[in-house]
């Protein structure tokens, strides 16, 4: 058999220009960092941040895209100060959450990047789905808050949608051993966070630097805390329903504190395929940038003589959230674009101290029923599900 060399810069293949929605961010700078090591033919196209324009300036200077935005400016100065900071360099600054909108369909960019955390990366992925772009998705919210619209947009654009959090891209990277009429679960591995073996009560009134002590994972605050509570697996499992088609009943989670296997597939016949790997988000940014080829990684390499074991346990009822996930999958309408809101300004009211810790996930629970009871909406347009974002935004405070 011939020997294949797999190399970082193919020359016969087509350029891929890159925009990166939350360049700031941590997968944001993982992104850019994955795209550094790959060369050419992959080039960032333009950036986008949200407030941070020291940090987006710093980016630009080194990558040097066509285009930058500023998402939300908290006033004029800060556009100011990034255009005098980007001055004689040719790139030009946009201000405004239309601008990122517009760069996610501009001709000028084959390949969104939209890891913008929150509802706010919602519009971007609409934009590019309808642009026909190819989207390597870590916004969770995208497809938690209106899967109903983003999935028939991908399939009538002939978009494409790869997954960046690592435990889809371990399903879709599995899947690659069968396809989805075959597949008979998927397991969502979850390390527990910081609190898997601590009591209720004690949980419940964790500090903010504690929950922000994960203790396999680096990412930003937001998602961090969302580890904590597992949160962030509740809005994993409908994103895996939409991703992937599958209902409630066949979507598991397991607990795994070792982060090695980071998603699972059984399918029909009982075989199981996992995908293995360290802890670092760089693997699965790569995989959704280079799809369907894989060229030599800078993730750092899983050391077996090191791995000293591999643990599973049940989540049970330690963790509440799960089932809220499960619920709207069940639900569907607008159900996630509440839960979704809900969560978010609960994890900042507990950021900022205002609630204890244990009060994120219940406010976010009495908020969706709450919902159900009133104001749900079965079929939602996009105007409605915002509706439902606003309105849940509003309820969880009080």
């Amino acid at each position: 058999m011939e020997k294949r060399t797999y190399s970082p810069a193919h020359a016969q293949q087509a350029l891929r220009r890159i925009a990166v929605l939350g360049s700031t961010g941590s997968i944001g700078v993982n992104t850019l960092d994955v795209v550094a090591h790959l060369g050419r033919p992959y080039k960032i196209a333009a950036l986008a941040a949200g407030g941070n324009w020291k940090k987006l300036a710093h980016q630009a200077r080194i990558v040097r895209p066509h285009t930058v935005v500023l998402s939300c400016p908290p006033n004029a100065t800060d556009i100011h100060r990034l255009k005098k900071a980007l001055k004689g360099l040719r790139i030009k600054v946009l201000s405004g959450p239309e601008a990122m909108e517009d760069i996610a369909r501009s001709p000028a960019v084959d390949v969104v990047s939209a890891s913008v955390v929150g509802a706010a990366g919602l519009k971007p992925v609409l934009a590019a789905a309808k642009a026909g772009k190819w989207i390597a998705l870590s916004n969770k919210e995208a497809l938690v808050v209106a899967g109903s619209l983003v999935m028939p947009l991908v399939k009538k654009h002939k978009a494409r949608l790869l997954p960046v959090d690592s435990e889809h891209s371990a399903i879709f990277q599995a899947l690659r051993s069968g396809e989805t009429p075959e597949i008979r679960k998927i397991i969502l591995t979850a390390s527990g966070g910081p609190f898997r073996t601590w009591p209720t009560a004690k949980r419940d009134n964790a500090t903010v630097a504690e929950a922000l002590n994960h203790p396999n994972w680096s990412m930003g605050p937001k998602i961090t805390i969302d580890s904590a509570t597992l949160m962030n697996k509740a809005l994993e499992i409908i994103e895996a329903h939409w991703l992937f088609g599958l209902p409630a009943d066949r979507i598991e989670v397991l607990i795994h504190p070792q982060s090695i296997i980071h998603s699972m597939i059984e399918f029909v016949d009982g075989s199981i395929i996992a995908q293995l790997g360290t802890p670092d988000m760089r693997t699965a940014i790569q995989y959704a940038l280079t799809h369907p080829n894989r060229y030599n990684g800078c993730s750092h390499r899983l050391d077996w003589s090191k791995l000293k074991e591999m643990t599973f346990e049940q989540p049970l009822d330690r963790f509440p959230a799960l089932e809220i996930g499960f619920d709207v999958i069940r639900y569907g309408g607008t159900s996630g674009a509440v839960v979704n809101a809900a969560n978010e300004v609960a994890n900042e009211l507990f950021r900022m101290g205002k609630i204890p810790f244990g009060q994120i996930v219940k406010r976010t629970r009495r908020t969706l029923d709450s919902h159900m009871r009133s104001n749900f909406i079965a079929r939602p347009t996009l105007q409605q599900l915002l509706a439902a974002d606003a309105w849940s935004r509003n309820e969880v405070l009080g």
